[in-house]
């Protein structure tokens, strides 16, 4: 900061010596003006540091975020296709089973056989109602 005094009172004085020739009240304005030129100058300079330190710090997150993004993307693909396995067996498993309860009714062995796979939502066994006991009192 005391260098940026000497240079700033040393430039002052430099141009007190070039301008002394013309009147005061210009010369006192050029002065300013190179004064308030050189403090733009310096404020636009620790802009631009600062911007370019941004951009390197959102430049570092946007590379962090594509590396995020494609690491979810490789397990994506591994689990769909683990999922269409598993559904090509649930298919295989369920043409298997049709084709033992064809074989059993078929043969008459079993007249009533019961398959969850084919009717997920129906349960094997009807519901019945449960007979509450006086055990629990509400």
């Amino acid at each position: 900061m005391s260098a940026l005094r000497q240079s700033a009172s040393s430039s002052a004085s430099e141009d007190d010596q070039r301008y002394a020739g013309m009147d005061e009240k210009k010369r006192k304005r050029m002065i300013s003006n190179r004064e308030s030129a050189r403090r733009s100058r310096m404020k636009k300079q620790k802009l631009l540091q600062d911007l370019t330190g941004e951009v390197s710090r959102l430049q570092a997150a946007n590379k962090s975020i594509a590396t995020k993004i494609e690491e979810t993307a490789e397990r994506y693909a591994i689990c769909a296709a683990h999922n269409n396995v598993l559904r090509a067996q649930t298919m295989e498993l369920t043409d298997r089973l049709r084709y033992l309860n064809d074989v059993l009714t078929s043969s008459g062995l079993a007249a009533d056989v019961a398959d969850p796979l084919l009717k997920p939502l129906q349960t094997p066994c009807p519901m019945q109602p449960i007979a509450s006991s006086g055990f629990f009192k509400f």
